[in-house]
């Protein structure tokens, strides 16, 4: 064996470079002789786990790393008799794992080598191997931060990024660092960047094992198919490898929907009447998952149709084609809304490579991917954590059962977004699990040892206290499982007709499910579940009796009160749910015209979601069991159709109002605020504004415009509306509606806004009127930015030699001179210049027009008036 060892600045790095003619004899005696990809690493991992207590392994699927290397380091000084255990991402292959290393020696399950996963558990007091799903290390470590009696830890398949993974990391770490630091941390990866782990884990060693891989010949399609035509490329793909190359095919496809269409697909084809067809995915029975996994028992070549389960950690045998139709189903959290939908993605490039490798373990394969060469160069390298896109509620309640109130204190590859993980905490106030300062509560404690999301957690230890265990876990089990009904069914969205045919299956078995046109497999699924729930909660069996679908109702609401939904008015199937969102029934749902409703399945949707899972509820229930939630608020709006304040005293939970009642003592704060908003709706013209006010507005306008520097205020519309919360409310008292505003004092409100220094200057200043020498006092016009405009009769301002000022003789005004039938003759700021120069020719124009009226050739010494001549007087010089 050829080692190869560098030295990065900031890791220890081991590389191995190996071969495959070396002796068995590095193999500890309890392995099989048969010489795996990782055996040449074994020294090297063991020189590292010695000298250092955390560990980073690359090696690619099919080393061997997953049950070779537990049974390798068993008898390691440094585990001293210890536990040592093996994370999974999934139980299918913790159990599968578990069964492997104990046939390696040749011992049952539950000795030596055990496993622990949801529900399930074979170990005994001789187990050293505990093979783990990730969720049960982080319940272990809650009870025990220490990990007393346990030497060392291993993440397997660490590059799935699971939030599970990722918070167990976090949770060693700081045991580590804190309790023991002795505990060794090993994390293995087929495809993550490991610098980035080993960092973490405070510059660990990192090996990394080539791998024994076979070639793969990997094909591509000259143009990516459409989604919809997933099933067509895909049967069409595995018809053609079934011709061209032996061996067993692995087809890869986003789930369990599709796995089972691509079933009836090809059970139709000729080519494939001697085949066995085995899905594989996480809802079926555990025996059909073996079948899946083992050689066909007739000796039949097997299609093996899987979901990712696939991609690592199991082993299929007799695999040489791999048919990859390149999607994945990943659950996205929309902090906005609350939400999570599953969303059908594009794999990573990483995990392409994983799963073509699949077929290269037994010799040279073949990998069909669905999709073509430009749209490989654009993958993502590496799949999303899962942390980044989960819901964090459950992370959330682990962290505060930790003591954590920030998340920073904890290592992490990736942060917890602060925005989803702010948003889990409100929930888990909302379900009383944690405290208004973050720390978790008794009910908190409680909610964190059931193996279940918060909010189902909540809906089971609820449901047992109000004397419905049963219902709560049989609830439970059909939110947790695959849905039981088939496609095509008139039962809708209605969870309680779900319950219906569970209980006839529990009475009558498949035929009971049949009659329900259910799934007797998801049947028999749920009812495990539910079982095992029961088991745990230790409730008596399923009542005989029926479920009430209003007692189904509080139980979701229970788990999702922010879901609770209420219909709006004017539509038989549009909701708004309490916390704010809308959503929508489909057409002809036997739940449609049902004021309330708790949606326990809906999608994020756009504007509205569409509800795919819910149950009706009475609003007194709510009253009753949700009291906590419940706030008494007067509610004081402003109503733009009444054109009026409502003032109501409600019972709210989150926004929907659960009773209402008309308000006679509202706050008054509460009712300035509405009425202002009417203001704001109506516009400030809606106020008793009169020709004086308008005037004095335009006159400080004018003001301001002119002299800046005096500090005159804003009393355009504009401004006003703008600081209409300083100035207005005080006047709003006493006035509900539309109507009332002409009672407002709106003079003495505009009054307030001008100091008694600018209020006498504003008279002086800006005059609403100007004396002419014909003794008329004549209303000036003010425009903000212009100067002030002053109509009038030429007659009037005879012997006015100069155009008139204001503002301290600082602004001449606009001249309109008009005719004596009052239309302008010259609009002008130079009255002299006006009479030296333009008179005359007036004069001429408009003597024969207006005879009546005085047309002196001498403006400058002729008397100003406002009449006409006196009769005789006619056509004067």
């Amino acid at each position: 064996m050829h080692v190869a060892l560098q030295r990065p600045e900031k890791l220890s790095e081991i590389i191995l470079l190996y071969d495959f003619t070396m002796s068995a004899t590095l193999l500890p005696a309890t392995a099989n002789p048969v010489v795996l990809p990782i055996d040449p690493a074994l020294p090297a991992i063991r020189t590292a786990l010695r000298d250092a207590t955390a560990l980073v392994l690359q090696a690619p699927p099919g080393a061997g790393k997953t049950t070779r290397l537990p049974l390798a380091l068993l008898d390691e000084p440094w585990l001293a008799g210890q536990t040592l255990l093996l994370l999974e991402p999934r139980r299918l292959a913790a159990r599968a794992a578990a069964a492997h290393m104990a046939a390696q020696r040749n011992e049952p399950v539950g000795q030596t080598v055990g496993y622990r996963i949801r529900f399930e558990n074979r170990v005994s007091p001789q187990t050293r191997i505990e093979v783990l799903t990730e969720g049960i290390l982080t319940r272990r470590l809650q009870h025990d931060p220490a990990l007393e009696g346990v030497g060392l830890v291993i993440f397997d398949e660490f590059h799935e990024r699971s939030l599970h993974a990722d918070l167990a990391l976090a949770l060693c770490l700081d045991s580590q660092r804190g309790l023991r630091e002795d505990l060794r941390l090993l994390v293995m990866s087929a495809t993550l960047e490991g610098a980035a782990v080993a960092q973490l884990l405070g510059n660990a060693p990192l090996i990394t094992s080539a791998g024994r891989a076979y070639p793969v010949s990997r094909h591509y399609l000259s143009r990516d198919h459409d989604r919809l035509d997933l099933i067509h490329s895909v049967v069409r793909a595995v018809l053609n490898a079934l011709t061209g190359h032996a061996g067993d095919l692995l087809v890869f496809l986003p789930g369990g929907a599709e796995i089972r269409q691509a079933v009836r697909r090809l059970e139709a084809e000729p080519a494939c009447a001697h085949l066995a067809l085995t899905p594989l995915y996480g809802d079926l029975p555990g025996a059909e998952q073996q079948r899946a996994l083992q050689p066909d028992a007739a000796g039949r070549r097997k299609v093996v149709l899987a979901t990712p389960i696939a991609e690592t950690s199991l082993t299929i045998e007799g695999v040489t084609v791999v048919v990859d139709a390149g999607w994945t189903r990943t659950p996205y959290f929309d902090p906005r809304s609350g939400l999570t939908r599953l969303e059908t993605v594009r794999i990573s490039a990483a995990t392409a490579e994983q799963r073509a490798g699949r077929a290269g373990r037994l010799g040279p394969g073949y990998c069909y991917r669905l999709w073509s060469e430009a749209t490989q160069s654009r993958l993502r390298p590496q799949r999303i954590p899962e942390i980044l896109e989960a819901d964090l509620a459950p992370l959330a309640l682990e962290l505060a059962q930790w003591g954590i109130s920030d998340a920073a204190a904890l290592a992490w590859l990736d942060p917890p977004p602060s925005g989803a993980l702010a948003q889990a905490r409100e929930l888990l106030t909302e379900l009383e699990a944690l405290d208004d300062q973050g720390r978790i509560t008794p009910t908190g404690q409680d909610l964190a040892e059931l193996p279940a999301h918060p909010r189902l957690a909540h809906l089971l230890r609820h449901g047992v206290a109000l004397g419905h265990g049963a219902l709560a876990a049989d609830v439970t089990a059909l939110l947790e499982e695959r849905d039981l009904l088939h496609g095509d069914h008139a039962f809708g969205c209605d969870l309680t007709a779900r319950l219906d045919a569970l209980h006839a299956f529990q009475r009558d078995g498949r035929e009971g499910a049949r009659r329900w046109q259910a799934d007797p497999a998801a049947c028999a699924r749920v009812e495990q579940s539910a079982r095992r729930w029961r088991q745990r909660l230790r409730v008596a069996a399923v009542s005989a009796t029926a479920p009430d679908a209003e007692t189904v109702g509080l139980l979701l609401a229970l788990a999702y009160p922010d879901r609770v939904a209420r219909r709006r008015d004017g539509g038989a199937d549009r909701y708004q749910l309490a916390n704010g969102r809308g959503a929508r029934l489909a057409a002809a749902d036997p739940l449609l015209g049902r004021d309330w409703l708790v949606a326990a399945q809906l999608d994020a949707g756009g504007n509205e979601g569409r509800i795919w899972l819910a149950a009706p509820v009475q609003p007194t229930d709510l009253e009753t069991h949700l009291a906590t939630r419940i706030c008494t608020m007067q509610e004081v709006v402003w109503n733009e159709q009444q054109a009026a304040i409502v003032a109501r005293r409600e019972r709210r939970l989150g926004i929907l109002a659960l009773h209402s009642a008309p308000l006679t003592d509202a706050d008054p704060e509460l009712l300035r605020r509405a009425m202002l908003a009417g203001v704001r709706q109506l516009g400030l013209n809606s106020l008793p504004w009169t020709r004086e006010l308008r005037d004095e507005q335009a006159r400080v306008l004018s003001l301001r415009h002119w002299f800046p520097e005096d500090g005159w205020p804003d009393l355009s519309d504009a401004g006003l509306m703008e600081r209409i919360t300083d100035w207005l409310p005080p006047w709003l008292d006493g006035i509900r509606r539309k109507e009332h505003l002409q009672r407002l004092d709106l003079a003495a409100a505009l009054h307030g806004l001008i100091n008694g220094r600018l209020r006498a200057r504003l008279s002086e200043w800006a005059p609403t009127h100007l004396p002419v020498p014909s003794g008329s006092r004549l209303r000036l016009q003010y425009a903000p930015g212009q100067p002030p405009a002053l109509a009038v009769k030429l007659q009037e301002l005879f012997g006015l030699a100069d155009t008139p000022h204001i503002a301290d003789g600082r602004i001449a005004v606009t001249l309109h001179l008009l005719s004596p039938a009052q239309r302008p003759i010259q609009v002008t700021q130079d009255l002299r210049g006006f009479w030296e120069r333009t008179y005359a020719e007036v004069r001429k124009e408009l003597k024969g027009r207006y005879p009546k009226h005085p047309w002196p050739e001498d403006p400058w010494t002729a008397v100003p008036t406002r009449r006409t001549q006196p009769a005789g007087r006619t056509g004067s010089k």
